[in-house]
């Protein structure tokens, strides 16, 4: 039986690991006292410490199997006084998207795709306030109540530490020749002559993909005089997403399986029946399955509604555009769900029993371009007849972005539901089209960016100035794709509606037709395209 993580000193003590716990402290604590993270002084007349706490872990690889347990000292940063602990905050992350356009160009141009960790990152940062924190459990030093940690590097909790951080790697990694991509500031590049290398850092996870193996080791030998780093070789395992190659064929793939098989189990769902769809063609959600009485509220607080939709929205987020839209729409439901809906999320599970070895496949292809594909229901809201619009764009035979949401507005023709659909995909079109700018590695994408629509009326009123009886009531906001196509940046064209890809994020499909679009997103078994 797999022991639950302590969830604080105590319970980490009482534990079967707990001799575990302890040498995973004491790694911590010398890593504290390495970096001089604080030092001990008595606490001044008037000032207020803030506390921290021990946060357990234990660390897993893909297999499931324990790699370490980890012990983390935390500073209780919600006790933190804006003004006089801490001032600004923000640090930026990393988007899924910019992840998935470097998975898809690794498979591509064969790329070496290595990964690094950097160990305690937060405690490179330096910090800029005087911060006084108690000293941790089991590690105190004179009289706990007098003698306090006067803080002279960032930690873990605090609120700035992640900003101080990603201040500290910025600074170092430009130093040695690497520049910030335009609209991603966790993504960085280097050009030397032909070679190239492309940086990706996630908190303390860096990803390092190269034609050159040469300036791979030089990268990696500078990172770590800089920092205490951890080589984890040929990347396999990032944010809890598994990644495969079939090199020879030029085949990349991500998967969440492990991830799926815990969130079934968490659920009771592991051995459920399999379903084809995650949504059937008929299902109509809406206010009115909404438990409306005390006793029907109170029986579904016994439902884990939330957690499963939370952790259904981590899958999808990440690799799984086929469950995009139920998911959405499912979690328009999340302050007051009714039988109906849970029974809905438990088919989410079900098809994800069935296609828990799917991935999010990338090879490499003749030409490579990113193309992108809009399309919208039309009033299929039940209660606010507003529409839901999705899109979808590919690069290297798979799914780079996508979306589905309920549109802000109701609209009065399907035109207009389609014209403000490719809005929202033009929107997200020109950042993808700047980030692989940035990149300096795809020249075609100098041309328009291709946006499929299945609207001919959407289409044709996209590329003239033309007014029509049609579009007078369209927000003049939304005219913004018009200036976007006669200015060269997008260019919408028309395709059937068979062949819009984007149809699986607006509404439910029967079986065939679903499989064949997802198979389009690159969501198929990796075994079924190596044989």
């Amino acid at each position: 039986m797999i022991e639950d993580d302590p969830i604080n000193f105590h319970h980490a003590m009482q534990s079967v690991n707990s001799q575990k716990w302890i040498d995973a402290m004491q790694e911590e604590y010398k890593s504290m006292q390495d970096n001089k993270v604080w030092e001990l002084v008595p606490l001044p007349e008037g000032a207020k410490p803030i506390g921290c706490k021990w946060i357990f872990k234990t660390k897993r690889d893909a297999n499931g199997n324990v790699e370490r347990y980890k012990a983390r000292l935390v500073a209780k940063g919600y006790t933190q006084k804006e003004g006089i602990d801490f001032t600004e905050t923000f640090s930026p992350v990393s988007s899924k998207d910019s992840f998935r356009i470097i998975m898809a160009l690794v498979a591509h141009f064969d790329l070496e795709l290595h990964q690094m960790d950097v160990k305690t990152a937060f405690l490179n940062g330096d910090i800029e306030e005087t911060i006084y924190m108690v000293q941790p459990e089991n590690f105190e030093s004179g009289d706990p109540k007098r003698i306090v940690c006067k803080l002279t590097k960032s930690i873990y909790g605090l609120k700035q530490a992640s900003r101080q951080w990603y201040h500290k790697f910025h600074q170092v990694i430009v130093s040695f020749g690497f520049e910030m991509n335009i609209v991603d500031d966790c993504v960085y590049h280097k050009f030397s002559g032909r070679k190239h290398i492309f940086l990706v850092l996630y908190v303390d996870d860096i990803l390092l993909a190269t034609n050159d193996i040469g300036l791979l080791h030089e990268t990696k030998r500078f990172l770590s005089k800089h920092f205490e780093m951890k080589d984890l070789g040929d990347a396999s395992f990032v944010l809890g997403i598994q990644i495969h190659r079939d090199r020879s064929r030029g085949i990349l793939g991500l998967s969440q399986k492990n991830y799926i098989d815990k969130v079934l189990k968490r659920f009771g769902m592991q051995n459920s029946k399999p379903m084809d769809t995650p949504v059937a063609k008929r299902d109509k959600f809406c206010l009115a399955q909404c438990p409306k009485s005390n006793l029907e509220i109170q029986e579904m607080h016994k439902v884990p509604y939330r957690s499963a939709i939370g952790s259904l929205m981590y899958s999808q987020v990440c690799t799984r555009p086929d469950i995009a839209y139920i998911v959405g729409m499912l979690g328009r439901y999340s302050r007051n769900p009714g039988m109906d809906h849970w029974i809905a999320a438990k088919r989410v599970m079900r098809y994800l029993q069935r296609t828990k070895d799917y991935m999010l496949t990338y090879r490499k292809s003749d030409h490579l371009e990113v193309v992108g594909y809009s399309d919208s229901d039309f009033a299929g809201c039940q209660d606010s007849r507003k529409s839901t619009s999705g899109y979808i764009y590919l690069l290297a035979g798979g799914a780079i972005s996508w979306k589905s949401a309920k549109q802000t507005l109701v609209a009065s023709s399907t035109m207009a539901v389609e014209f403000v659909a490719c809005y929202e995909a033009s929107n997200h079109g020109i950042w993808l089209r700047n980030f692989v700018t940035g990149l300096r590695i795809l020249e075609n994408i100098e041309r328009p960016l291709k946006l499929f629509c299945d609207n001919k009326s959407a289409v044709l009123y996209s590329n003239n100035n033309r007014s029509s009886s049609k579009s007078k009531h369209i927000d003049i906001k939304f005219l913004v794709v018009k200036e976007r196509v006669q200015s060269g940046q997008i260019s919408i064209e028309h395709i059937r509606t068979n062949s819009m890809i984007a149809d699986p994020l607006t509404k439910g499909l029967p079986p065939k037709v679903f499989h064949e679009h997802t198979a389009h997103m690159g969501v198929v078994s990796f075994e079924d395209i190596i044989v």
